[in-house]
């Protein structure tokens, strides 16, 4: 299947990073893990920060809620501390639960004070509501799905689309799911920032592409009711104050490609960076972190607006068409493409 480049899709600016996702950040890995069966597409994707005791080597972090209509566990502390500790796993609103007692489970099994020598761990499950063209009743996700995300992680190339997390999720009229980008910043020798996207919102018709065009799929407008997850990392030494202005950049992306963030739609965005990460239990009274030059910030701003809306464009180019719960079709956005080509 073609990416949105392969299309003629390209926001304008920036260089992608090697593979164009977020795998291009050196050490982050992501996984996915697929439920199929009478009624069910769904499933849940991990993103692995590094490869080591994530409670006892803490990413530094922010959360931007840009409309909070969701159901996502572990924000609060984040806001509070600035930190992640644990991987962060994607699935749908009524898998929450599952995913975060493996999480809970994974980070006892490596470290057996928490919770009772130490404090407990904080583990971060974020979600959009697959239920259009899943089975969400069901409850499908279990634990056990949870842990095959996490141990299918790859530090390389890994699907997009309707996999993982994003299996049942549509958006702007269009089946979608799981996208993600890269962009070079050419800040002290050279740094990344990539994102990844869970793709669950978007009224039919409001799609806007990057040359200017408004694709309508046969489908008639609904209230937004949507979601979308946007996580982005990068390698570049930033502030907690800085890493919360670069996720609300993300928003910026998203409003290129015409989202306005209705009333019932669960926007948001996290920022995590793989440089400086907080060391628990503390090993120092003082800690000296590195921090960008705010002189320096606004190529960052806009790799984040870039690689979220391309990340967006990905997800629904690389989806498949699917048939939702009530038999209405949500096609792919290539087929629309095809039919529809540059004059």
């Amino acid at each position: 299947m073609k990416t949105a480049r392969d299309w003629g899709l390209v926001p304008t600016g920036m260089t992608p990073g090697a593979m164009n996702a977020m795998t291009d950040v050196p050490g982050i890995r992501v996984g996915h893990c697929d439920i199929r069966g009478p009624g069910l597409m769904t499933g849940v994707t991990a993103i692995v920060p590094h490869g080591k005791d994530i409670f006892r080597l803490r990413p530094r972090a922010a959360v931007e809620v840009i409309n909070g209509f969701g159901k996502s566990t572990g924000l609060m502390q984040l806001a509070e501390l600035g930190m992640i500790e644990t991987p962060i796993l994607l699935t749908n609103t009524f898998g929450v639960a599952a995913c975060t007692e493996t999480l809970i489970r994974r980070a006892i099994a490596d470290n057996p004070q928490i919770g009772r020598d130490w404090s407990t761990v904080n583990a971060l499950v974020c979600e959009c509501n697959d239920g259009q063209i899943n089975d969400i009743q069901a409850l499908a996700v279990t634990p056990d799905h949870a842990g095959a995300a996490l141990d299918a992680a790859l530090d390389g190339r890994f699907m997009q689309g309707s996999r993982g997390a994003g299996s049942g999720m549509t958006a702007f009229g269009f089946k979608a799911g799981i996208g993600t980008a890269s962009r070079c910043l050419q800040i002290g020798g050279g740094h990344v920032l990539a994102a990844l996207v869970l793709a669950n919102f978007g009224n039919a018709g409001d799609l806007i592409l990057p040359d200017g065009r408004r694709p309508r799929p046969a489908r008639r407008a609904e209230a937004e009711r949507g979601s979308v997850i946007v996580v982005m990392a990068t390698d570049l030494p930033l502030g907690d104050r800085q890493l919360q202005r670069v996720a609300r950049r993300g928003a910026a992306g998203l409003a290129r490609l015409g989202a306005f963030w209705g009333h019932g739609s669960g926007d948001i965005v996290l920022c995590f960076t793989t440089a400086d990460p907080v060391v628990f239990p503390a090993d120092a009274d003082v800690v000296t972190q590195g921090r960008l030059s705010d002189e320096h910030i606004d190529l960052v701003f806009r790799a984040a607006a870039e690689a979220t809306q391309e990340a967006v464009l990905n997800a629904l180019c690389l989806a498949e068409p699917a048939q939702g719960r009530d038999g209405r079709i949500f096609p792919a956005l290539p087929d629309w493409l095809k039919q529809n080509p540059l004059s």
